[in-house]
């Protein structure tokens, strides 16, 4: 590298002088800002607003959401199961990441957050046909949905429950198909949920699943089924 370029990325910050990677090697340090990778636009940023008037649900955070959209879209999803709907957020980003025509399956138990829901989705320009919200308890729904016939399973609700979220969530999927789980980093050194742990060795033991813990917001875990 010649000095002029050098002297450029020092100057736009890409370069830090004297700054040494983990292989022990001089070289480039970016600061990446992750804000700039996860951009709530208007939808988002109503259902955010809509969210904390009502009360009582907190929409996942945009690096959170960015993950959700990059996961439906990695594996092209075109059905999909979200527990807690919330006010939106979330299924904005997961219909984003899905292919043209995809359809949401969303579970909550409060009809004011399905309500508002809708209003996003329409917002954000998706037909009212591609979301399918459904009223009741996760656990009394997910039964009567079909074995193996969606690519993506989202749970951001009960943590306590989480296990069992687990248990029908791997019979929805199809082969290759993702589990994700959200906030399951307990804030600062805070002890986890017995859910979250019970989730953790779950998950880590069942050879059924290749999982991965992303570290990102509150602490996101998926699984692909096999």
């Amino acid at each position: 590298m010649n000095s002029a370029v050098r002297n450029r990325q020092r100057e736009t910050g890409s370069v830090k002088p004297g700054s040494v990677n983990p292989a022990g090697r001089k070289g480039a340090v970016i600061d990446y800002d992750e804000a700039a990778y996860a951009v709530e636009d208007e939808p988002l940023l109503t259902a955010r607003a809509n969210a904390e008037d009502l009360g009582g649900t907190v929409p996942v955070a945009p690096s959170a959401g960015a993950a959700l959209r990059f996961l439906a879209s990695a594996i092209a999803a075109r059905a999909v199961v979200e527990i807690g709907t919330g006010c939106g957020s979330s299924g904005i980003w997961l219909l984003r990441g899905m292919r043209p025509g995809g359809v949401l399956t969303s579970v909550d138990t409060e009809p004011e957050y399905h309500r508002l829901a809708r209003k996003s989705f329409a917002q954000a320009g998706f037909a009212a046909n591609q979301a399918r919200l459904i009223l009741g308890r996760a656990l009394d729904v997910l039964p009567r949905l079909s074995d193996g016939a969606y690519d993506l399973v989202f749970c951001d609700g009960d943590q306590s429950a989480y296990p069992e979220y687990l248990t029908a969530g791997t019979r929805l999927l199809r082969a290759g198909g993702i589990v994700v789980f959200n906030d399951v980093l307990p804030p600062g050194a805070g002890p986890a949920t017995d859910g979250a742990r019970e989730l953790s060795d779950m998950v880590g033991n069942d050879d059924r699943l290749v999982p991965l813990l992303l570290p990102i917001a509150g602490g996101m875990l998926a699984a692909i089924k096999k």
